[in-house]
């Protein structure tokens, strides 16, 4: 994998999120950390295709997902193939902070949950875009989505600043020009399809999240 985060070059299109989630899950459910990265790329530019808006959640991602590739790329990549092996070899090695912040603050654990939590607000918000109507307002369906999930994990000065950032957001349309698939019926169908497989790989994170007692890393 490559060594640094490059965000800018490619367009965006859904259908990249969709080809890397759709390779996420092994046959067995274990994640490919490799290509949940490189579904977070395709979000981040999703993200940064709209503008500054939501730049405060774009860079926190860039820097996690820098964090992680250092991880597949270092001399114990192998036990960051998936996320699954990530967590039995951090816990096992006690390179995770459990209880306070202290030596580990860039372990994978911790920065992939960052990544986990934000992943809910962008699949809770895709959501309610590909159900919406032409007279939905983007702005409210962002921070339903928000207040749902993100924002419990922010600060208040965080919150309040995402609360006015997403009042600035472009149009439904706007949204669905930039996914790069064609009509609105096309991205509602592809958002269709891809969606399950977000969900599917929030959900399998989530239960290891939970079996091994870290979903609430400092």
């Amino acid at each position: 994998m490559a060594d640094s985060v490059a965000v800018e070059d490619p367009k965006f299109t859904l259908q990249e999120v969709l080809d890397t989630f759709k390779s996420c899950l092994s046959e067995n459910k274990e994640v490919f950390l490799e290509h949940y990265v490189a579904g977070w790329l395709g979000l981040v530019r999703f993200m940064n295709s709209l503008g500054s808006v939501f730049s405060f959640i774009a860079k926190d991602a860039v820097n996690k997902i820098q964090i992680l590739i250092n991880h597949l790329n270092g001399e114990n990549g192998a036990h960051y193939v998936t996320v699954q092996s990530m967590v039995k070899y951090e816990l096992d090695n006690q390179l995770v902070d459990l209880t306070k912040r202290g030596s580990f603050p860039e372990s994978g654990c911790r920065t992939l949950l960052r990544l986990h939590r934000a992943l809910r607000w962008l699949e809770l918000f895709l959501e309610r875009l590909r159900t919406s109507t032409e007279e939905s307002k983007t702005s409210v369906m962002c921070s339903e989505a928000y207040n749902e999930s993100l924002s419990q994990h922010h600060a208040w000065i965080i919150r309040k600043a995402a609360g006015t950032a997403f009042w600035a957001l472009p149009g439904r349309a706007t949204f669905f020009d930039v996914m790069n698939v064609g009509t609105p019926e096309q991205v509602v169908a592809m958002l269709g399809d891809a969606l399950p497989l977000i969900s599917e790989v929030y959900q399998v994170t989530e239960d290891l999240y939970v079996q091994n007692n870290i979903l609430d890393l400092p």
